[in-house]
């Protein structure tokens, strides 16, 4: 069993956080406001979660997911330096700009990432890029695409991957599914990916997807 603290815990973070506890992980869910009213309507006991604030999620755990919102992910954690130091931390989110229409429109990073960033702010963390190139129930439920999807890795650490593969193996995602790209500034392929989602959105609506290798 590993401590996983996810920060962030809109529809991206709780999902993940009901699937991790659900796979046996001891999951702890970091809130930017006082989480108890949040605690108290979190009430499965097969699927314990603990609650608290992102500060005391990012010290008390071994690995750290990032479900913040992409555009402001990188001052929200660069405060959190001293916490994260020595930890793992996995990035799922993208840094966009949305149109009048409430979808991504440009990217905050043009010509670099979010997780470049990130590993540039906080230097004694291993930053690990992944399951930003899907919607949000498809990171959880891979096998519910009619097609293998892919997800993609990457980061400086290899052993950072390897820890990172594991949890999205706990998550459903086999290993043949799983892309390595090498390292973090292969991130900025595929955050530029998330340009193509609205256009996909507007055409087909909102229905499960990933961006994903075609062999």
């Amino acid at each position: 069993m590993t401590s996983i603290g996810i920060l962030g815990t809109g529809r991206v973070g709780s999902g993940l956080a009901h699937a991790l506890a659900a796979a046996g992980h001891e999951v702890v869910l970091g809130h930017r406001r006082p989480p108890e009213e949040a605690a108290a309507r979190d009430t499965d006991p097969a699927r314990p979660l603990r609650h608290t604030d992102q500060r005391t999620t990012a010290d008390t755990t071994d690995i750290v997911l990032n479900a913040t919102p992409g555009d402001t992910s990188l001052e929200r954690l660069s405060a959190l330096e001293a916490e994260l130091a020595g930890k793992i931390l996995i990035d799922v989110s993208n840094a966009t700009r949305n149109g009048p229409d409430g979808l991504p429109s440009d990217l905050c990073y043009p010509g670099g990432s979010l997780a470049e960033r990130l590993q540039r702010a906080l230097p004694a963390t291993r930053v690990v890029k992944t399951l930003n190139t899907m919607l949000f129930p498809v990171m959880t439920a891979p096998a519910s695409l009619s097609t293998p999807p892919t997800v993609y890795l990457s980061g400086d650490d290899a052993d950072a991957k390897t820890v990172t593969a594991g949890l999205l193996a706990d998550l459903g995602w086999q290993p043949e599914w799983i892309e390595d790209l090498g390292d973090i500034t292969t991130a900025r392929a595929t955050e530029a990916l998330m340009l193509l989602v609205p256009h996909v959105l507007r055409r087909r609506g909102f229905q499960p997807f990933a961006v994903s290798l075609a062999r």
